[in-house]
């Protein structure tokens, strides 16, 4: 699978005669499976025509802050532009460009979408040799770089003026090839497998009701997002929930019971690097399901429970495993509780999370944890999102397993 595949990807084009490149680009991104937008400078327009870039991108071309065809002046949001995009590659990039974007003169609508980004940028610089070479250039490729951007050079070969050097627009093909390595370089679990239950589980008393708690799936979804975004396979067993994943590398498998979760854990778990078990399922269920709804007869209603299977502890217990993370939520003697799970459950991680803790818990979109590993040590950490919550999770997966 390409590694581009499913990427959102803005395209930058600004005012050069390298710009007619830019279809070329915009092609062999559509090509590898991303989703591209294409912004360009008013300048740019004069090398190349919205309607190429339009029409190989499948997607309107912006190069000011309104349309000014509309009659409504419905504004082109650079923000929301910065926040869709997962990287940023302007190309051509010209002196000016780097420049502004140096010294942060957003005077068009490109400027502001770069100055908005939360995504890797790439840029790549086409101008001729003197320009390339003068001090002030130079100056900007290291003070770019700085900033965090990726630089991809410029290749040697006949120039506009007539000359021959240093300045020429990297082609596209190699643009492609550049940011795909620098990806994969970024991906520290590409071609690792990884499982994961969220949600919680729903025991049916009767066909209109079940035995379940207020678990959204929010944490199990952030978890798997973030190892996708981190180039792993993710299998991820979802109790009801409503949550939705947007990652290609996500493969979503919707369970019910608790016996379903643990006959699909048990389908997939043998073939995983890591499994995490994030999901609230129910410890216990009926001993009888009633066929049809049952009626209010009496005052009181007695239902015999049976115990689930204990899907963590069933892993925990094979010979051969992947790395195991297990998570506790617990209401009182958090820690104590929770090294004694860790220890009965035979998990490499447990992840603690306390209902008392104002920020945790189910149906928020923060949450407050304890890292717990097999030789007792625990690590808190404060309040975060539920995103942030699970970069440190996988962050220090990946710390004990490299």
């Amino acid at each position: 699978m390409n590694i581009l595949s499913g990427k959102n990807i803005l395209l930058g084009v600004t005012g050069g005669i390298a710009a007619y490149k830019a279809t070329f680009l915009t092609r062999l991104l559509v090509k590898a499976g991303a989703s591209v937008r294409v912004v360009m400078t008013p300048a740019a327009r004069d090398f190349v025509t919205p309607l190429s870039l339009s029409t190989l991108s499948k997607n309107p071309v912006l190069s000011s802050f309104v349309n000014e065809e509309d009659e409504n002046g419905v504004w082109n949001n650079h923000v929301e532009l910065g926040l869709w995009a997962d990287l940023m590659i302007i190309a051509p990039a010209t002196a000016n460009t780097m420049s502004k974007m140096v010294n942060g003169n957003i005077d068009n609508l490109l400027l502001a979408v770069y100055s908005s980004a939360k995504c890797p940028v790439y840029f790549a610089p086409a101008m001729d040799l003197d320009m390339y070479k003068h001090p002030s250039t130079t100056a900007n490729f290291e003070k770019l770089a700085g900033y965090g951007n990726h630089m991809i050079p410029a290749g040697d070969g006949e120039l506009a003026s007539g000359l021959s050097g240093k300045g020429r627009m990297a082609e596209p093909e190699e643009i492609v090839a550049f940011v795909s390595q620098q990806l994969e370089r970024e991906q520290p679990l590409r071609g690792k497998r990884c499982l994961i239950t969220a949600g919680p589980t729903h025991e049916s008393i009767d066909p209109v009701r079940f035995i379940g708690n207020h678990s959204t799936g929010k944490m199990g979804m952030a978890l798997a997002q973030d190892l996708a975004n981190r180039g792993a396979t993710v299998t991820l067993i979802m109790g009801p929930s409503a949550v939705q994943n947007q990652h290609e590398l996500i493969r979503r498998i919707d369970v019910v019971s608790a016996q379903e979760m643990y006959d699909a854990v048990h389908m997939y778990v043998s073939s995983q690097d890591y499994a995490i078990f994030s999901a609230a399922v129910a410890d216990y269920k009926p001993v009888n399901t009633a066929n049809q709804k049952i009626k209010k007869q009496s005052d009181t209603l007695t239902i015999e429970l049976v115990k689930n299977p204990d899907i963590l502890a069933s892993v925990g217990a094979l010979k051969e495993r992947p790395f195991l993370v297990g998570f506790a939520l617990e209401t009182e003697n958090e820690l104590e509780f929770a090294f004694a799970k860790a220890k009965k459950k035979n998990t490499d991680l447990l992840i603690l999370n306390s209902m008392r803790d104002e920020g945790a818990g189910f149906g928020t979109d923060t949450n407050k944890i304890t890292i717990i590993d097999k030789s007792g040590n625990a690590e808190a950490f404060p309040v975060k999102s539920k995103q942030m919550v699970a970069k440190d999770i996988i962050d220090e997966i990946i710390k004990r397993t490299s």
